[in-house]
């Protein structure tokens, strides 16, 4: 067989190769390079199997990049988008296995990374973060763990301070049964629901202003 020519496609960066006068694969130019492809050369069935499965770990690859450096994915979360991109199982896994290894993909560092983002910007109880974890993927072991290092009763007071804010003028039934409702939405338990609610009520009936957490 013989690559009859190697021809840009406009606007996009790859080109269409053309063996015997038939289309025969479309390749990233990185490729092209890689297997030094001219027009005119000879090119056998086998290397030319080998072209077709290095650029179909290009582009696996490529993508992956692309969604990691959108947000941080857990490994099930990066193998269901390669695989809703049409990318064949075993591609996916050595995709994964390579990033693995350069430490692009790590469900531990993931998980701790999206722990703190969530006590930051959207506290909420260690049961519900551990759920959030499990449900990307995350190994239920370790979902837990991570989970474990929040305190309960300091993101529930950071999590219902506003909101308290905004409830000040209900009578003490009301408010402790919205703001109640509210901290049990977000994952805490009773006990702590309860401690949070009587500690921001009596703040706001008190006088004394909504500090941090000891």
């Amino acid at each position: 067989m013989r690559i009859t020519s190697l021809e840009r496609r406009p606007r996009r960066r790859t080109l269409d190769l053309y063996v015997d006068d038939e289309l025969a694969l479309t390749l990233s130019r990185d490729i092209c390079v890689t297997f030094d492809l001219r027009a005119g050369e000879e090119i056998s069935a086998e290397r030319l199997t080998t072209v077709r499965e290095a650029e179909a770990k290009h582009i696996a690859m490529k993508s992956a990049l692309r969604l990691l450096a959108y947000t941080p994915r857990s490994e099930h979360e990066l193998r269901d988008r390669l695989g809703k991109k049409g990318i064949a199982v075993e591609v996916r896994d050595a995709t994964i296995r390579r990033l693995r290894e350069v430490g692009l993909v790590n469900d531990a560092e993931y998980a701790r990374s999206f722990v703190e983002s969530r006590n930051r910007t959207s506290p909420r109880g260690r049961r519900l973060v551990a759920a959030e974890l499990r449900s990307k993927g995350v190994d239920v072991k370790l979902a837990e763990e991570s989970a474990s290092a929040l305190n309960d009763a300091d993101a529930a007071y950071r999590a219902a301070a506003r909101r308290a804010q905004s409830l000040s003028k209900l009578d003490h039934q009301s408010f402790r049964r919205r703001l109640g409702n509210f901290l049990l939405q977000r994952g805490f338990d009773f006990e702590t629901s309860s401690q949070t609610v009587a500690r921001l009520w009596a703040e706001a009936h008190s006088g004394a202003p909504n500090g941090a957490s000891d």
